[in-house]
């Protein structure tokens, strides 16, 4: 299975923005004139802020990560039964400490199932549930041999990867169905592993220095919509669903204050004809569009020249120190973009899905 995986990282814009703090400050020049004490305060207060920052940093030790495993081969033609427009998308996130050990993880799927007819029309759905929000309902353990449901198994995976490495993680035992074989672990997950190890490897080898600290809880909150570009078929053109999903990662201290956190989204589209007969290639997997970078084209049309992987990184800055709640209250216009003159100066674009997400992370935290 051909699969994009998304290995996503706010540290870049963290990184350069101290690069960029740094920069300003212009060589002394020399003289024999005593300093005035404005200069001398500020720069003294200059280098308490670095030191500081340091400081914080290193007492940390711990970075924190998320990526996210795509397909959409589960898709079928419309027949005597509704075609099924699916985009399955796994998301880890972790926090690895100094030896690149994890010390937390928390898994997902956000299993998007779309219909449309052999007619090639759209069945529009309002709501999409994670497995982990679908809990009871999503109804595995009547079938499952050890008697549990899916995000019970989820969680013996989480706690299992627990003080390993992204090389040990990958090399977890399973059989030709990614099933797991080690004992201690199919005591409590039995069902197929091999997105989990995909995601949970890939999100600690890219996990950064975000600003997590030791005791901090980890969240993760995902929302879906069939948007905009979802269209029915016509007999000039295809129709398509997009399931268009947002993740948010994010790291809180004991005052619920946010001390990291990471945003991207997929947007999975796939096509059909006025026959219900899918014309999209399957196989391709789906690219997040921190991954499409400069390709997802955003910088064109943006008032502020940024790209969406800016503007992401933007955001991701601009919440930290800030509550689930305070961020939940960003002021935003009708669409949902912020008037906050300090954020908009690095993000105009619609961030309603990541208020959002940031609350679920936050009642999920652990």
């Amino acid at each position: 299975m051909k699969k994009q995986i998304s290995i996503l990282m706010a540290a870049v814009l963290m990184a350069g923005t101290l690069a960029g703090c740094g920069s300003k400050e212009a060589a002394p020049e020399t003289t024999t004139a005593a300093p005035t004490t404005e200069a001398t305060t500020e720069a003294t207060t200059a280098e308490e802020t670095t030191t500081e920052a340091e400081t914080t940093a290193a007492a940390g030790g711990l970075k924190t990560g998320m990526a996210i495993v795509s397909s959409m081969e589960s898709s079928k033609d419309a027949g005597e039964k509704d075609g099924n427009a699916q985009v399955d998308s796994t998301v880890a996130a972790v926090v690895v400490d100094a030896d690149g050990k994890i010390v937390k993880c928390v898994l997902d799927v956000a299993q998007n199932k779309m219909a449309f007819t052999a007619e090639g029309k759209v069945i529009m759905k309002d709501e999409f549930k994670t497995k982990q929000e679908l809990k009871e309902e999503y109804n595995m353990k009547p079938a499952s041999g050890i008697g549990k449901e899916w995000y019970e198994q989820a969680a013996a995976m989480e706690e299992f990867v627990i003080g390993k490495t992204a090389a040990e993680v990958k090399g977890i035992a399973v059989d030709e169905d990614n099933k797991p074989t080690d004992a201690d672990l199919a005591a409590g997950c039995t069902m197929a592993v091999g997105d989990f190890i995909e995601a949970i490897s890939q999100a600690a080898e890219s996990a950064a220095d975000l600003g997590t600290q030791e005791g901090d809880k980890l969240g993760l909150g995902v929302v879906t919509v069939m948007n905009e570009h979802t269209k029915d078929a016509t007999a000039d053109a295809e129709g398509q669903c997009e399931a268009y999903s947002t993740y948010v990662a994010t790291t809180t201290g004991a005052d619920g204050k946010i001390t990291a956190s990471i945003i991207d989204c997929t947007q999975g589209v796939i096509k059909f004809d006025a026959t219900g007969k899918i014309t999209s290639d399957l196989t391709t997997g789906v690219k997040t569009k921190k991954q499409k970078g400069e390709e997802y084209g955003m910088r064109a049309a943006s008032g502020i020249g940024k790209e969406w992987f800016e503007q992401a990184a933007a955001m991701e800055e601009f919440m930290i120190g800030k509550t689930a709640d305070e961020v939940k209250g960003i002021a935003v216009d009708e669409d949902n973009k912020p008037t906050d003159a300090d954020l908009t100066a690095g993000c105009t674009m619609s961030i309603g899905d990541f208020q959002e997400c940031v609350v679920k992370a936050a009642a999920t935290a652990k």
